[in-house]
């Protein structure tokens, strides 16, 4: 219980003096290290523990995927997903606010970070809503809260993350969470239903011909093809989802160089080093990470917190219930990927415990984490979001609040009623 305490005290203690997370669980592990003595303290033991962090070739799915990503962002690819959606569901009160939802999960399909797609949306749609006479602050929230489909959606950075972290298959991961992304647009759909009833949003009145209907579809096609490929790909046992990564990216680069020719030498190399920026952050926490982790594998906190909790593995549902609460609170103050990377080791020898499919608890798991990139005070979603706004956080908080509601209902449908994970996920073969 010492060792706990002290593990606890040092990452606490690390983040709220202001340290990164990834040297917040440097400096615990260390702390831990020099508590437990003996070889522990050996420096050799801290940098193989680094190196086997990032060690992994299903941890290169996530570079791959995030350059794919950058690629088809600098592409030319949103503008055609936004027109492509316009001409389904434009018509209809409040048209925009569908376009964007069903944009956020075609993108999502594409991007698998909620921030890059709010970035990437949100700049284009939200001066339109506004244009159009809608609410500022309900646009900024609708983008935000639609845009946690992104790390739902295959192919999803946080279930790369965690499916390293557990050794649990990339593929089932990502097919298990289609069912969950087509879940949460179906809730933001409603939502944003009432939401023009009571503000009394108009419909977009622009008629197209049957001509440009056809130059539209046939122009997304293209950006619209890659995450089916990449699907039937992962179903079809083709490839891994490794190499899904790399045929993202290929696929990326000739679309945006042959077909839509707006990808020019420069994007190409702003892609690469954003695309570095953003896969060396994530590569240094699963190393720190890994340090952190196996300091409490040695010190039996897993085991000691399995034993303080074991009389709920006798009820799979209300244990992970409770481990999902856990999750929600800490997403309030701590971002997606180190919560998945301090908790997963922690959580695993519970889940096992009660017989919980790592899978299915993984989706679960990824969709209560998510939920804190729109809940303040840290919520990096909404921050992106006031920003390609330009609303304040404290007018945004109030029209996100309704989506984030429904959507902490939906994780506890989902664990009260796992077939709603589990029977898609058969289906498509996981």
């Amino acid at each position: 219980m010492s060792i706990l305490i002290y593990f606890l005290v040092f990452l606490i203690g690390g983040i709220a003096i202001g340290l990164p997370i990834a040297f917040a669980l440097i400096l615990c592990g260390v702390a831990t290290a020099m508590v437990l003595g003996g070889n522990n303290v050996n420096p050799q033991i801290i940098a193989a523990q680094l190196m086997r962090g990032t060690d992994s070739v299903t941890m290169m799915a996530l570079p791959f995927f995030v350059l794919a990503g950058e690629l088809m962002n600098r592409g030319g690819l949103t503008n055609r997903i936004i027109k492509f959606c316009n001409i389904f569901v434009g018509r209809f009160r409040g048209g925009l606010g569908y376009v964007t939802i069903l944009a956020c999960l075609m993108f999502a399909s594409l991007v698998g970070s909620a921030v890059a797609s709010t970035a990437a949306l949100g700049a284009i749609l939200i001066p339109m809503m506004v244009d159009s006479g809608y609410d500022r602050a309900k646009s900024a929230g609708l983008v935000a809260s639609a845009n946690l489909v992104a790390p739902i959606m295959p192919p999803s950075i946080p279930m790369i993350v965690y499916g390293v972290a557990a050794g649990c298959s990339i593929k089932s991961l990502f097919l298990g969470g289609i069912a969950p992304a087509i879940y949460l647009t179906v809730i933001m759909c409603g939502v944003w239903f009432i939401v023009t009833r009571k503000d009394n949003l108009k419909a977009d009145t622009t008629k197209y011909s049957v001509q440009e209907i056809l130059k539209i579809f046939i122009n997304g096609l293209w950006a619209l093809l890659l995450p089916l490929i990449i699907l039937f790909g992962l179903r079809g046992g083709i490839f891994t989802a490794t190499e899904a990564g790399v045929v993202a990216v290929v696929y990326a680069i000739a679309v945006g160089i042959f077909v839509y020719r707006e990808l020019k030498f420069e994007d190409l190399i702003q892609s690469f080093v954003s695309a570095a920026k953003m896969s060396s952050v994530v590569m240094f926490l699963a190393a720190t990470a890994q340090v952190a982790a196996y300091m409490m594998t040695i010190s039996r906190i897993p085991q000691l917190l399995t034993e303080s909790l074991h009389g709920l593995t006798e009820h799979p549902a209300l244990l992970n219930l409770v481990l999902q609460v856990i999750i929600i609170i800490m997403g309030t103050c701590i971002d997606v990927v180190p919560t998945i990377l301090i908790m997963t080791p922690i959580m695993l020898p519970l889940i096992h415990a009660a017989g919980i499919d790592p899978i299915y608890f993984g989706v679960v798991f990824t969709l209560a984490n998510v939920l804190g990139l729109t809940s303040p005070p840290v919520g990096p979603v909404l921050n992106v979001a006031c920003a390609t706004g330009k609303v304040s956080m404290e007018k945004i908080i109030k029209p996100v609040i309704p989506y984030y509601i429904l959507q902490v209902i939906l994780v506890f449908a989902l664990i009260f009623f796992p077939p709603l994970i589990t029977v898609p996920l058969k289906w498509f073969g996981g």
